[in-house]
């Protein structure tokens, strides 16, 4: 087995997976492409440590011209981007460098002011903060400064731990900031550096583009316009700027499914991740998802067994821990299984459909599981 990535691959039946059920997901997709509910997509699904399918259909791009999708197109990760953002914060953790239980204004003093003295990592982490709505411009995407500015004036806007509600781009902006004052490092080189090259994935999982390797990037659609610049995809903005390939976030879930190992590599240890992993907020409703439980973990959150529940599947095992991408997306791991799953499209589809696609997308793979 190679040390880390590419994946090895087996067929199906080897793996544990049976076929009819996977053979319906492979006509849900592509009547959804028939139908034009999106232009292009990929899914790719592992277990223990090997590929057992890795697909990619309909195009990448259908303005100006059409272009088909390849198994190496990168298709933006949006909301996935926070897992990736958050295991840099493991990293810190693992090495002795930070806690979660640390005060974010230890490592970033003027973040104390409006309020915010008290807020731990953990609470950034579980969307606890108090700040859901906080953002930046996009004059900071190439200003690391102006976006520290900007993260520590952040206003609360309830008290902090005292809510679960969804911090779509301030807590991972937060966390971004903390990455960089403790390395002194761009926090996008540090993802790269300490999650992505030593799993070998440097081809195919990117937060922040390089110029050279954008002609892989599908565009993204949806109802509203969207951004597809160059300088959004070398942004890399670490809650949502993030573009990979399904086969390589099967494999980087594969490493979280299997207690922070990818073949030989071990990046973090079993009991980070179990920690990571398992849900933080019980069954406290998340404000921004229509008061659903999301059993928040600190990056990714977990199934559990709540009976409204978001992209994991209905029939998923209560341990299946993952992320979505608005509109879009959804990677997880089943530890209980071995099994890793990712599912990639490029058009924002709005509610409900998308919920209840892509609940039929991960029940028909957690069917397949024998």
């Amino acid at each position: 087995m190679p040390d880390s990535y590419p994946l090895p691959e087996s067929n199906l039946s080897a793996l544990g997976f049976a076929a009819k059920p996977l053979d319906h997901l492979d006509a849900l997709i592509q009547a959804h492409i028939a139908e034009g509910r999106y232009a292009g997509a990929q899914i790719a699904l592992a277990r223990n440590g090997k590929l057992g399918l890795s697909r990619t259909y309909g195009d990448a791009k259908t303005e100006g011209g059409k272009v088909a999708a390849s198994d190496e197109t990168l298709f933006l990760l949006f909301s996935q981007t926070k897992v990736l953002t958050s295991s840099a914060v493991w990293t810190l953790v693992e090495d002795g460098t930070l806690s979660f239980m640390d005060k974010v204004a230890d490592f970033l003093p003027e973040f104390a002011e409006r309020g915010k003295g008290e807020i731990t990592l953990q609470q950034v982490m579980t969307h606890q903060g108090g700040f859901p709505n906080g953002d930046v411009t996009q004059a900071t995407w190439t200003d690391h400064a102006l976006m520290r500015k900007q993260v520590c004036d952040f206003s609360l806007e309830w008290t902090p731990g005292t809510r679960l509600q969804y911090h779509g781009r301030a807590a991972h902006l937060v966390q971004a900031m903390v990455i960089e004052a403790v390395t002194g490092k761009d926090y996008r080189d540090i993802i790269r550096e300490r999650v992505v090259e030593p799993l070998g994935l440097g081809n195919d999982i990117f937060v922040g583009v390089p110029e050279a390797r954008q002609g892989r990037c599908a565009d993204t659609y949806g109802p509203e316009k969207r951004d597809n610049s160059a300088a959004m995809r070398a942004a890399g903005l670490p809650s949502g700027g993030g573009f990979a390939t399904a086969r390589g976030m099967a494999a980087f879930y594969q490493m979280l499914g299997h207690g922070g190992r990818l073949g030989t590599v071990r990046l973090f240890s079993p009991r980070l991740i179990a920690y990571v992993s398992r849900g933080h907020t019980g069954e406290a409703p998340d404000l921004q998802m229509g008061g659903i439980p999301m059993h928040r973990g600190l990056g990714p959150h977990v199934r559990g067994e709540s009976d409204r529940i978001r992209g994991l599947g209905t029939i998923g095992a209560p341990v299946t821990f993952g992320h979505g991408g608005v509109g879009s997306s959804y990677s997880w791991a089943d530890p209980s299984s071995g099994v890793s799953f990712s599912y990639l499209t490029n058009f924002v589809s709005p509610d409900p459909w998308h919920s209840a696609r892509l609940d039929r997308v991960a029940n028909l793979v957690h069917a397949a599981i024998d």
